[in-house]
């Protein structure tokens, strides 16, 4: 019996309010639920503009608490109400002055199994992440969900392969891989990095992107987004550059066991080479 995960993905436009916001992915939740989606991701601080456009203090309003703020409470009712699993990317206070880009992760039965925070921090023009975002310190944490063992790596951290590495080391078959990424910057790096990572890693990636201009920058986030298999392939079509889409695919993760026999990339590594790779 093929094991097949139907996934789905949401890239979106920016409502104006977090209310709204919310609302619009509770609905393309529902009807990937009806479409027989048995996971989901958002985008990259989906419940909130790209505040990090501008650096101005007054966007630390949209942080909250990772499991106990509304909006993961809210994910977990959704995820129960529809029997997904969720992947939910927020802007988190842990405590005062500790804020991160994060993802918590829930399980198709509402249980908070737990979050990835985001490693790698971009500090350059339209991106200024360092002024509000810590870099990430939990470690690549891949989660025993109802469809599968799923990993996260939020938008910058594609750029870095030891993340993705490591998230297969750590058992991932699918990674979500939220994003908000414009034109100008590293389109071209869109349809190139995360094919690579998934060959590299044999594993399937759903990359995420925001779509539309919105009110805090001039950033035309270009959506694109889309699943990739182990071989490298797009699963079914990538999405439009222009407008919000609902994605919802068919994996199969016998693909992924056929790949690593095939490939064997995992037999095959050096560690006892590597110690370079990690000296400051």
């Amino acid at each position: 019996m093929p094991n097949v995960v139907t996934a789905a993905l949401v890239q979106a436009t920016w409502t104006g309010d977090t209310e709204s916001m919310l609302a619009k992915h509770e609905e393309h939740a529902r009807e990937a639920a009806r479409r027989g989606a048995k996971v989901i991701g958002f985008q990259e601080v989906f419940n909130a503009p790209y505040f990090c456009q501008v650096q101005d203090a007054e966007h630390y309003r949209w942080a909250e608490a990772v499991p106990d703020g509304p909006t993961v409470r809210r994910m977990r009712d959704l995820a129960r109400e529809t029997g997904m699993v969720v992947v939910a990317p927020v802007f988190e206070v842990e405590q005062s002055g500790h804020y991160y880009n994060t993802a918590a992760v829930i399980d198709a039965d509402g249980t908070y199994l737990g979050k990835y925070r985001k490693h790698h921090i971009p500090q350059v023009k339209g991106f200024w992440e360092k002024f509000y975002f810590r870099p990430g310190n939990l470690g690549w944490p891949v989660f025993d969900t109802a469809v599968g063992r799923v990993g996260v790596y939020i938008c910058y951290d594609r750029h870095f392969p030891e993340g993705w590495r490591q998230l297969g080391l750590n058992g991932a078959q699918l990674v979500y891989n939220p994003s908000a990424t414009h034109r100008g910057l590293s389109a071209y790096l869109w349809q190139l990095e995360q094919p690579a990572a998934a060959v590299a890693n044999e594993y399937f990636v759903a990359a995420i992107n925001r779509v539309g201009v919105e009110e805090y920058g001039d950033n035309d986030f270009y959506g694109t987004s889309y699943f990739v298999d182990p071989r490298g392939r797009f699963v079914g079509e990538v999405a439009d550059d222009s407008k919000e889409e609902l994605v919802v695919r068919d994996l199969d993760f016998d693909l992924i066991d056929e790949v690593r026999q095939q490939w064997a990339f995992y037999r095959d590594r050096r560690p006892d080479a590597y110690e370079g790779l990690v000296r400051p």
